[in-house]
């Protein structure tokens, strides 16, 4: 008797759409509407004929020349775009590892929708925006349960720039306290977000790295070597990139204290210590989260995502301004900060991926942050456990142990064996609908690949993901020059890096791709 349904196969089929979509300025077909704009009232025409002296500086002499299109032609457009795209929605990317992408929640869509929200502006009365402020408020109290620390400022739109508020409140406490001009060298470690070492270095800061031992962790010896009056701070991250837990983080915290420095905690990969460990813990004095990781926001194309600095007690009047305060029932907006390092973003913060963690955590509240944790370990290693099933591949560092929350695996063996790279093995994998990612520099694991499951996967998606990965390596044995010249059911192909490498032939707006491209 058939079947109603076809078995779906070992390998699900995947081809993108391709639409050849034009540029919306292309489409553009003068006097094209989508909606009609409302005149406004005669009450505001003579409002702002009040005010032409101050306006008439900013008055435009030509009108912007704007793309115009129907209703149905944008819409049309824009789907378009969105099928030749891979995404969270679409596919499984276990293979962004350090980026913690996760499901997020849509009914935390539809609470950032809401007029209450979609239509408030920061320049507003205070006493209008009271729902706001509240919530911000509350998540600050909330992940400063969840680090251990005293406070916390949500200003920074993004990881990278808490990392940036962190080293500027480290210089900010060294100087109050007389040393500023002294302490000059910051210590990280090769695993650890590259954004440590780059923001020091920007602010700068001596960058010491530290190296790994035998078995992957942060060289301690190397650590006792490094430090000196000189210390400004560590920054580190743990688990590293590597998904391996330094067990012995608070030594490495209390070396640093011994000399005076200071001790920050990059919790980017934190998603697998919810509600078992916190950076206070570890006798940290400050730390940072990414709201667009372990707190399920979206990561919005690299920006704005939404970062967490969370500070000790005696870096509390060092965070960036200005802060959210209650007074009795009120909330209000503090700019009386004398010592406070000042604003790092405008205004105090993302408002809408901050209400989608507030949103997330309380619909978890705490023992669901440490399920969540549970979960991304237990499938962080039932991964591990079955890429290394794979012939060629393996997981450097710390044989026979168990990773935290995701791994950073080689393909040295199999690229010694067939020629073919990670990276190619990783264009391959977009022709089955799947993401993978090699790792950032410098590549100190050869041939690296780094994943991370997170909580959200379910065991057969996690199956279906190393199904295919262990597929492409076959190929590389089999048929090499079918992974070398992929990808073949993507919306393009094989692409040369020539045109990316040569900023002559950058075109970041319409104007530019003009002269750049469509001069003949």
């Amino acid at each position: 008797m058939a079947l109603p349904v076809a078995p779906k196969p070992a390998l699900r089929r995947f081809h993108q759409a391709r639409w050849d979509e034009p540029i919306i300025f292309e489409l553009s077909t003068p006097g094209e509407r989508g909606i009609l704009v409302q005149q406004p009232e005669p009450a505001a025409v003579d409002a702002l004929a009040l005010r032409e002296d101050r306006l008439a500086p900013l008055r435009r002499s030509d009108a912007p020349a704007l793309p115009e299109l129907a209703q149905m032609r944008v819409v049309r457009h824009y789907l378009r775009i969105s099928q030749e795209n891979l995404g969270a929605d679409f596919n499984i990317d276990i293979g962004q590892g350090t980026c913690t992408m996760k499901y997020s929640p849509k009914v935390n869509e539809t609470i950032i929708r809401t007029p209450k929200l979609m239509d408030v502006h920061p320049h507003q009365d205070e006493a209008s925006i009271q729902g706001v402020l509240e919530i911000f408020w509350r998540t600050e109290r909330l992940l400063a349960e969840i680090s251990g620390m005293a406070r916390v400022s949500l200003q920074t739109q993004g990881g990278s720039a808490a990392i940036w508020a962190n080293i500027a409140m480290i210089r900010a406490y060294h100087e109050a306290n007389g040393d500023g001009g002294v302490r000059d060298e910051v210590i990280t470690t090769i695993f650890s977000h590259p954004s440590n070492a780059a923001c020091a270095k920007a602010a700068g800061y001596k960058v010491i790295t530290l190296m790994p031992d035998a078995n992957g962790y942060p060289d301690i010896d190397a650590l006792r070597a490094a430090v000196s009056p000189r210390t400004a701070a560590l920054m580190i991250t743990n688990p590293e990139d590597t998904g391996i837990y330094n067990a012995k983080i608070r030594e490495f915290v209390d070396i640093v204290h011994e000399v005076g420095g200071l001790a920050a905690y990059d919790q980017a990969n934190a998603n697998g210590i919810l509600g078992i460990t916190r950076a206070s813990d570890a006798g940290f004095d400050l730390c940072h989260f990414n709201l667009h990781k372990t707190f399920s926001t979206p990561h919005a194309s690299g920006g704005p995502g939404a970062g967490a600095s969370c500070v000790s007690e005696k870096l509390v009047p060092f965070l960036p301004g200005p802060t959210i305060e209650k007074v009795g029932e009120t909330f209000t907006v503090n700019h009386n900060h004398p010592q406070s390092v000042g604003t790092v973003a405008p205004f105090f913060g993302v408002a809408p991926n901050v209400v989608r963690a507030y949103a997330w955590i309380m619909a978890l509240g705490a023992d669901g942050l440490r399920q969540v944790a549970e979960t991304a370990v237990l499938n962080n290693n039932y991964l591990l456990a079955k890429v290394l099933e794979i012939p060629g591949a393996s997981a450097p560092y710390a044989e026979g142990k168990r990773r935290i929350e995701q791994v950073r695996y080689s393909w040295q063996e199999l690229f010694e064996e067939t020629g073919v790279s990670s990276e190619e093995i990783g264009i391959r994998m977009s022709d089955f609908g799947m993401h993978y990612w090699t790792s950032h520099h410098p590549y100190l694991v050869p041939q690296p690949f780094t994943l991370e499951p997170t909580e959200s996967y379910s065991k057969s998606e996690i199956d279906e993901y190393v199904a295919v990965l262990a597929h492409v390596a076959g190929e590389a044995r089999t048929n090499p020059e079918i992974v070398r010249t992929a990808p073949h059911n993507q919306t393009v192909h094989h692409i040369h890096h020539d045109d990316l490498n040569d900023p002559a032939r950058w075109a970041i707006t319409w104007r530019a791709y003009q002269k750049k491209h469509l001069s003949n």
